[in-house]
């Protein structure tokens, strides 16, 4: 039997599956293209070999064209699984600039107040929950435990399982008179999925 076929198949195989996409998220997908040319590689290897109205020239080059034809399925497979990396990258993406300009903003608004005294303490944060309009929103007691009244500044950082920043909010709060205290709500700016905490990131009273 005649395995010079086999070879060649081989070799194309081992080109297509080097194209295909590295993303952890794919991995399955390209255990099923990788199945496909398997199963096209040995169909040519059968053919070539074991024909017995052919010669082995003509068999051969019947193998070869039945596995580029699995070649050019695979390669549109790949290309496919390929763009949807890519529409996952983008989005991924586009949440990292949306978190990263939020959480700007939020601390461009504490460090603005001139002459702001550390009130971090003053501040404590409660479980997030979902509102009515789907945000991630959580609630702040403030404590003025100063001798006079003071306006609050608060920064709100909404964070993921693992500490990452996907959101964040600045929270204002008017004339809490000494030794009293106040509640606010901070609320995120988009929707937020997965296991959400709100930390007090910074706050000034001023």
């Amino acid at each position: 039997m005649d395995r010079q076929p086999l070879t060649r198949a081989t070799r194309v195989t081992r080109r297509v599956t080097a194209q295909l996409p590295d993303a952890p998220l794919l991995r399955r997908q390209r255990r099923a293209v990788a199945g496909v040319l398997a199963t096209v590689v040995v169909a040519g290897a059968v053919l070539a070999g074991c024909s017995s109205g052919k010669s082995p020239s003509s068999a051969v080059s019947s193998a070869a064209g039945e596995i580029e034809k699995g070649v050019s399925a695979a390669a549109s497979a790949a290309s496919a699984l390929a763009s949807a990396a890519g529409g996952a990258g983008s989005a991924l993406s586009s949440a990292q600039a949306q978190a990263s300009a939020a959480f700007s903003a939020a601390s461009s608004a504490v460090a603005g107040i001139k002459g702001g005294l550390d009130a971090k303490a003053d501040v404590a944060v409660g479980a997030v929950t979902t509102g009515s309009d789907g945000r991630a929103q959580a609630q702040l007691t403030v404590t003025n435990h100063g001798q006079q009244s003071y306006r609050y500044v608060i920064q709100v950082d909404f964070t993921d399982g693992s500490g990452q920043v996907q959101d964040a909010t600045a929270v204002t709060l008017d004339d809490v008179a000494a030794g009293q205290g106040a509640q606010a709500t901070a609320k995120s700016n988009r929707d937020l999925s997965g296991t959400i905490k709100a930390v007090v990131a910074n706050a000034v009273r001023y």
